[in-house]
């Protein structure tokens, strides 16, 4: 059971306090959260639930938004965690984006939304298309009327129909002229390069998102030519388990709109699709560096948007830094960004250049993390293929699209 939940902003100040219960939590706990974030660095990252003295702390950090919640009574931490991620995600669907600006601004609907989703510091209704039903979203006219009338409040006098349905994620009887839904594989790819250029760690994240515009209710069924590389998968609750663990098939009715179906990891790949080979070496009171980039794996579709960055040491008092293809900047806070976009067929892109170290350091004794980006469009990394999607208690066949995406997600080449 959660007593509070706090939105704070990436300052540390409370934008926001929902008290859940009759038990209310003083907001001392936010400075001491705060504190001991500060004092932690960046491992609270890694902290998704935390002990004080006087309450279990949950926490996840959207956008620079940071939501807490607090309870005093042991309870199964998964289920905070899962809560404030649907908070998080709901209040990123209604707003258009989470920042502190759209925060304030729609104090009302947060609110709302809140007194929705928890009765008593227990989940309620999570469910996007409840919710809308419930709330109007924010725009233009209902901010006009609610200058002009007073009344601030979104919420609908009637109860939607879908809240006493047996599938409460899907909006009761919608009908639309063209039936159509897409699937999209979505991957990250995290990896771990070490100094010698050995590939210490490379698994895929991914998701298998949906935006179904369907009629009536209709039944889906969505098998994977390979599902048996799939580790970790996760599931709306739309899906119906028992087909999934006797024959490895998703049977679903589906919610109205876009949403993410499964999620899943692949792990131990064997390779990556592109390499970053940087060398460092010191004397003298400075620093001469060199980075390539290439394609090590073709995945035979385009590789676009990659990015090279790395913060600069303390001790270095100034660098420069060019490149032979892309641009390279050097931000206020020591962040090195080079981006190169798409690698030309006819050079390999190449960064160098000289770091000024201080006075009395003559070699560089700690050596930076090279952080990578990069997108393809048109191919999941992990090999997973859909094998066939079929469609039931539809009146005639509708549009069927497939997309694949791959990013990198966490990819860290030490130097």
């Amino acid at each position: 059971m959660l007593q509070c939940i706090f939105l704070l902003s990436d300052s540390g100040e409370v934008m926001l306090e929902k008290q859940l219960t009759g038990q209310r939590v003083d907001r001392s706990i936010c400075a001491w959260f705060w504190e001991h974030t500060i004092s932690q660095g960046d491992f609270p990252k890694l902290q998704p639930v935390i002990a004080s003295p006087t309450h279990y702390l949950f926490q996840i950090l959207r956008e620079g938004i940071t939501f807490l919640a607090c309870t005093q009574v042991e309870m199964p931490p998964l289920m905070a965690i899962e809560f404030l991620c649907r908070v998080a995600d709901v209040l990123s669907d209604y707003l258009g984006g989470l920042n502190e600006d759209l925060i304030k601004d729609n104090f009302v609907i947060v609110y709302e939304l809140l007194d929705e989703m928890i009765d008593n510091g227990f989940p309620l209704t999570t469910e996007p298309n409840i919710l809308r039903e419930m709330i109007a979203p924010p725009n233009i006219v209902n901010k006009m009327l609610s200058v002009v009338t007073g009344n601030s409040s979104n919420m609908s006098d009637t109860l939607p129909g879908a809240t006493s349905s047996c599938i409460p994620w899907r909006t009761a009887d919608p009908k639309y002229a063209n039936n159509e839904v897409y699937v999209d594989l979505v991957e990250e790819m995290d990896a771990i390069v070490n100094r010698d250029g050995v590939l210490v760690k490379c698994e895929i994240y991914g998701e298998v998102q949906v935006n179904s515009h369907l009629s009536g209710v209709p039944d889906l069924t969505l098998s994977f030519a390979n599902p048996s590389i799939l580790d970790d998968v996760r599931f709306h609750p739309c899906v119906r388990f028992r087909p999934w663990e006797s024959q490895q098939i998703l049977s679903f009715v589906p919610p109205d709109g876009q949403f993410k179906l499964m999620s899943y990891r692949v792990r131990k790949l064997k390779s990556s699709p592109i390499y970053v080979k940087p060398q460092l070496t010191s004397d003298a009171g400075t620093c001469r560096v060199s980075v390539l980039v290439g394609i090590r794996n073709d995945p035979g579709k385009t590789i676009d948007s990659i990015t090279v960055k790395f913060q600069l040491p303390p001790c270095i008092l100034s660098a420069d830094l060019t490149s032979n293809y892309g641009t390279v900047n050097i931000l206020a806070n020591k962040t090195c960004s080079w981006s190169i976009g798409r690698i030309p067929k006819d050079k390999a892109p190449a960064m160098s250049g000289t770091l000024v170290l201080e006075t009395g350091l003559e070699r560089l004794h700690v050596f930076p993390t090279f952080q990578v980006g990069f997108r393809i469009m048109g191919v999941a990394l992990s090999g997973l293929q859909i094998d066939k999607l079929d469609l039931k208690n539809l009146p005639k066949p509708p549009y069927k699209g497939f997309r694949a995406l791959t990013r990198a997600g966490e990819f860290e080449v030490r130097s």
